[in-house]
C-alpha cells in the first residue's frame, strides 16, 4: 500500500502499472502535467500506461458517445497532451484471461485463483501442453506442481492433494478417462527486481514499447496433450508405484500411494 500511494507517472514502470486503476492514472497524469520536464517524457508514460490499459481517444464529445464508452467499462476523463490539445479520454485495464495475457509484468499481480480461471479456460491437455515460454512465465511468479492419478485415489484423505490445498494451493483438475492431473498453484512472495525486463523497461532511454509486447502464444499444445484413446492402457489391476506421475518429491506421500496399491495387486 505504501508503495502504491507513493506512485507517480515518473515512478510508473511495466510492473507496477498493473497496481494501478483507471482513476489514478487520470491523477497522476493532471500531477505530472505540472512539472518541467513532463513533454519530454510524455511519450513515454503513454507506453507505460498502454502496456496495462486499453486507451482510446474520444473524438465526438457527446454524452450518448460517452455512455456507450462508460458501458464497456471504460472510465473517461481529460488528458492535456500539449498545450493546445485537450483531449477526452476512455482507459480500461485490461483483461488477463487468456493464457498468452500473461507477462512477467503482470504474473505477479493476480492470484491463484485467477491464475487456475485463466487455465481452465484455455486448455484441457495438462500443464506439458503449454509451451516452456508459458510454464516460465507462470513459474516465475507462482509454484507450481503437478500429479496423475487414477479418479478414486486423487482424493483421498490425507493424501498429497489434501496437504497442498491445506498449504494454500489453488487447484485445477483436467479429467483423461479414468485419471485426473491436478496442477497446484500458490504465488511466490513478491520480489524486487524479479525479472531482467524489469530493468529495461524502467530505464527512460531505451525507447518503451519496443519490447512491450510479451504475450506468448501456446506453441501446439496438442503435441504434449493426453489423448483419451490411451485410457484402454491403463489396467487398474496392473498399477504399481511406477504407475503414478507426480512431481512431488515427497517420500511420505509416494510410499502411501504404493501401500494401497500393493494392496490391490493382491
Amino acid at each position: 500500500m505504501k508503495q502504491q500511494k507513493a506512485l507517480t507517472l515518473k515512478t510508473l514502470t511495466k510492473s507496477n502499472v498493473w497496481e494501478v486503476e483507471e482513476n489514478d492514472i487520470f491523477r497522476m497524469w493532471e500531477t505530472a502535467e505540472k512539472e518541467s520536464d513532463f513533454k519530454d517524457n510524455r511519450n513515454h508514460y503513454m507506453d507505460v500506461i498502454r502496456s496495462a490499459f486499453e486507451i482510446e481517444e474520444i473524438k465526438i464529445d457527446k454524452p450518448e458517445v460517452i455512455k456507450k464508452y462508460e458501458a464497456r467499462d471504460f472510465k473517461v476523463g481529460n488528458i492535456h497532451f500539449d498545450d493546445n490539445d485537450n483531449k477526452k479520454w476512455g482507459i480500461k485495464k485490461r483483461a488477463i484471461n487468456r493464457i498468452t495475457d500473461l507477462t512477467y509484468e503482470n504474473i505477479h499481480h493476480i492470484s491463484a485463483a485467477k491464475l487456475i480461471e485463466v487455465l481452465d479456460r484455455n486448455f484441457g491437455g495438462g500443464w506439458d501442453s503449454l509451451s516452456q515460454s508459458v510454464q516460465d512465465i507462470i513459474e516465475s511468479g507462482f509454484d507450481i506442481s503437478t500429479t496423475t492419478l487414477p479418479k478414486d485415489r486423487l482424493h483421498k484423505p490425507g493424501g498429497m492433494y489434501d496437504k497442498k490445498v491445506n498449504d494454500g494451493y489453488e487447484v485445477l483438475e483436467i479429467t483423461k478417462g479414468l485419471w485426473v492431473e491436478a496442477i497446484f498453484a500458490k504465488a511466490k512472495p513478491k520480489v524486487e527486481n524479479h525479472h531482467k525486463h524489469d530493468d529495461d523497461n524502467d530505464s527512460m532511454d531505451n525507447g518503451f514499447g519496443d519490447n512491450y509486447d510479451e504475450d506468448f502464444e501456446d506453441e501446439n499444445p496438442s503435441e504434449n496433450s493426453y489423448d483419451d484413446d490411451d485410457d484402454d492402457d491403463f489396467d487398474e489391476d496392473k498399477l504399481t508405484e511406477e504407475s503414478y506421475r507426480t512431481t512431488f518429491e515427497t517420500e511420505e506421500d509416494l510410499n502411501l500411494e504404493a501401500e494401497d496399491v500393493a494392496d490391490d495387486d493382491y
